[in-house]
């Protein structure tokens, strides 16, 4: 739980995440969110990435061993699983979103040939859609995908029956209720903005609804 915390202290204190329920975001799908999330950001502080790096390298040992090598999802997870495959001497590929439309019109970028298993690195694991379809496309190319370490995770319940669906375990370095929880504790927000953050948790699709 300390890693948790501190993953989700990081986050807010660069914001990658960012709250304001009084002000909503608005989501690629339309959907309307008191949160933004933009893990990209770790990459330009030092400091959280080489904790990142560290305690997402842990979480794959704990959980897997040391899987053959490490697959990246494009693109917020390219990055962070190139430093953790460095970390572990393994080899690393990443999976594009769709078929390069030139060239040899890769989904899979790097030598598969290579892995005969792997881990998977996200970002964000909001639905779980694009997330799954990395994981359909590698074993499609006869990789066996021991699982996924994300970032962070809204924990929507769609997610964690995709995934259960997928046999395909999840692990996040942190999640929304960790990161509510520290947002409290260190006055990013107050009771009220804490109240709606959970009310959208509880049912993101009426919260959106509400505020269109």
């Amino acid at each position: 739980m300390e890693s948790k915390r501190k993953v989700a202290e990081f986050l807010l204190r660069i914001k990658a995440v960012q709250l304001s329920p009084d002000r909503p975001y608005t989501w690629a799908s339309g959907r309307k969110s008191p949160i933004y999330c933009d893990n990209r950001k770790t990459l330009s502080h030092p400091q959280v990435r080489t904790y990142l790096r560290q305690v997402c390298t842990a979480e794959v040992e704990k959980q897997f061993g040391k899987p053959a090598g490490i697959a990246g999802v494009a693109t917020g997870g390219i990055a962070l699983g190139a430093l953790v495959a460095q970390e572990m001497g393994l080899p690393f590929i990443y999976v594009r979103s769709e078929a390069k439309g030139h060239g040899l019109g890769n989904t899979i970028e790097g030598d598969v040939s290579v892995l005969s298993n792997c881990v998977v690195i996200e970002d964000l694991v909001s639905t779980g859609g694009s997330s799954l379809k990395a994981v359909a496309a590698l074993r499609e190319a006869g990789v066996e995908v021991k699982g996924m370490v994300a970032i962070f995770t809204y924990g929507f319940p769609e997610a964690r029956e995709a995934f259960r669906s997928a046999a395909c375990p999840l692990y996040t370095l942190t999640d929304y209720p960790t990161l509510l929880a520290q947002a409290t504790a260190e006055g990013y927000i107050d009771g009220a903005a804490q109240a709606a953050l959970e009310s959208w948790s509880a049912d993101p699709v009426a919260w959106s609804e509400a505020r269109v």
